[in-house]
């Protein structure tokens, strides 16, 4: 993810500088670390970061899975458009295939993960990203199954699906769960034929929030998903 603005994010000028200041970086590529954050959406995670504390931000550097399984999905559809340049899409889904598989896959662990350009080596913890693959149809079924096997036994909590593994204290990290990436992996999930995980991961989020809204009579952004 990127942004071509290497100054501070207007809705949050003050916190930026500080973060800024506190990192012993160059301040520059600290905002546009975090503005590319709060553009993946993930603001902020430790997927971003290389230490922690938010001042290690290092969002640049990182090749994620899902940005690139989205880029797969959508050259995926032109390819099968029937434009004139639907050959040339179909060619970049195969390229991005192929880079995905040799970058991305943690055959090891047994699911998708983000790559460190920087550092030339994939990043080894399990995300709720790594569903992503799944919900584009870029995984292959052996790497479906694993997945599927790999989120449930790490990511799945009482009440809906995890974000990271990770206690960072970012939002977008456990132990909190967002509506989105409940949906992506229900809808992945149930694609590959892994049903009946899908199906608990909904019956769990739908219960939180249905739990929720009865004693409080609100929707939130994001639920504590353990507790």
């Amino acid at each position: 993810y990127w942004d071509d603005s290497d100054r501070p994010r207007d809705e949050s000028w003050r916190e930026d500088v500080a973060t800024a200041s506190d990192s012993g970086r160059p301040l520059g590529d600290v905002y546009r670390d975090l503005r590319a954050g709060a553009e993946s959406g993930w603001d902020f995670s430790s997927r971003w970061l290389d230490g922690d504390t938010l001042a290690s931000i290092r969002t640049t550097t990182i090749a994620p899975v899902d940005l690139n399984a989205f880029l797969f999905g959508l050259e995926r559809a032109i390819a099968a458009s029937g434009d004139a340049e639907a050959g040339a899409y179909a060619q970049m889904a195969d390229s991005r295939s192929r880079a995905m598989n040799r970058h991305l896959w943690n055959a090891e662990g047994g699911y998708f993960t983000d790559y460190d350009i920087e550092r030339g080596s994939p990043k080894t913890s399990l995300t709720a990203a790594a569903l992503v693959p799944l919900l584009v149809g870029a995984a292959t079924q052996d790497q479906a199954d694993a997945t599927a096997s790999a989120v449930e036994r790490l990511l799945l909590a009482p009440g809906g699906l995890n974000t990271t593994l990770a206690r960072s204290g970012q939002q977008w990290d456990r132990p909190n769960g967002w509506a989105p990436l409940q949906w992506i992996a229900v809808a992945g999930l149930e694609r590959y034929g892994h049903d009946v995980l899908a199906r608990e991961i909904a019956r769990r989020w739908v219960d939180t929030v249905g739990a929720t809204f009865a004693r409080t009579g609100m929707l939130f952004e994001k639920y504590d998903v353990e507790r």
